[in-house]
């Protein structure tokens, strides 16, 4: 049986993003949705994000083919734990979150066998630095690369949440994205690097700023693009990034260790020729250009 019944359970920016994704691109079954905040659910079904508001989560997850967990990772966490007793095997669970092998640990013997219900880890590559269904939108993930994760396991799903996987695999496509498989170990790697390195970098910046620059308007006034695309990022959530600071921390540290590194070697290099060379790597990486050995 194909989808026709999807309980999004977390309905900010990206819950409800797919919501209104879903919708654009001829989803025409029932939407559940449900959050913490119960004014976020409101704003979710007046945008068209869900159909209905779920007064219980689990019963709405209960009635449902496939269960989007958006929100923080400690809360998809909760969520795999409470839903796999209540779950059949032809339901599948996915999520949005930007942390992938604790989650494929934590469900581990609860999901992907014959009597237990699929999961299949996801992680759309996009988003805003302003969280809420306010900045959700349909066209958030076309051009994104969306990731997906298949845990230790995942061999031992039913037919029917395998069937359904290949199926939200194909609603991701028609959202405009391109579908990229990747080992958890080595997502949380490259994570570390291309979206955890650069919120850390932005926020250590923004706050240095707002240290030692404190309501200082001469400083805003000369900030050009360049201030304010460095500094972007420092407007995003804690409560998101506490998170993922918790669970991928021994990758996340290992960027930053690496970077203060690199920022020890400008700092030592600012007269030398090795200034050069560092500003010809950089933009060899930001073209694309192949490395000559």
């Amino acid at each position: 049986m194909p989808i026709a019944r999807i309980a999004i359970l977390g309905t900010g920016l990206i819950g409800s993003s797919v919501g209104m994704a879903l919708r654009q691109n001829g989803f025409s079954g029932n939407i559940f949705g449900w959050d913490r905040d119960a004014s976020q659910t409101a704003t979710a079904l007046s945008r068209g994000a869900i159909s209905i508001v779920a007064e219980e989560p689990l019963t709405a997850a209960e009635q449902s083919d496939l269960i989007l967990l958006s929100g923080p990772v400690f809360s998809i966490l909760e969520w795999l734990d409470q839903l796999a007793p209540i779950l059949k095997p032809n339901q599948l669970v996915t999520d949005v979150g930007s942390v992938k092998r604790i989650l494929c640990e934590r469900s581990a013997g609860n999901y992907n066998q014959p009597d237990k219900p699929g999961f299949l880890p996801g992680h759309p590559m996009a988003g805003k630095e302003l969280g809420g269904v306010a900045n959700a939108d349909a066209e958030l993930f076309r051009g994104a690369v969306w990731l997906f994760t298949e845990c230790a396991g995942s061999s031992g799903m039913s037919p029917e949440a395998s069937t359904k996987a290949a199926e939200w695999r194909e609603w991701v496509q028609k959202f405009g994205s391109r579908v990229l498989e990747l080992d958890a170990a080595r997502h949380d790697e490259l994570c570390a690097w291309v979206s955890h390195l650069p919120q850390f970098v932005s926020t250590a910046l923004s706050a240095l700023l707002e240290d030692k620059f404190p309501d200082d308007q001469d400083l805003r006034a000369i900030g050009g693009r360049a201030l304010r695309e460095m500094t972007r990022l420092g407007a995003s959530p804690y409560s998101m990034w506490r998170d993922i600071a918790h669970t991928n921390a021994e990758a996340v540290s290992a960027t930053l260790l690496a970077l203060e590194q690199r920022l020890t070697h400008l700092r030592e290099h600012l007269k030398t020729p090795e200034l050069r060379d560092e500003f010809e790597l950089a933009n060899r990486f930001r073209l694309g250009t192949p490395h000559k050995p």
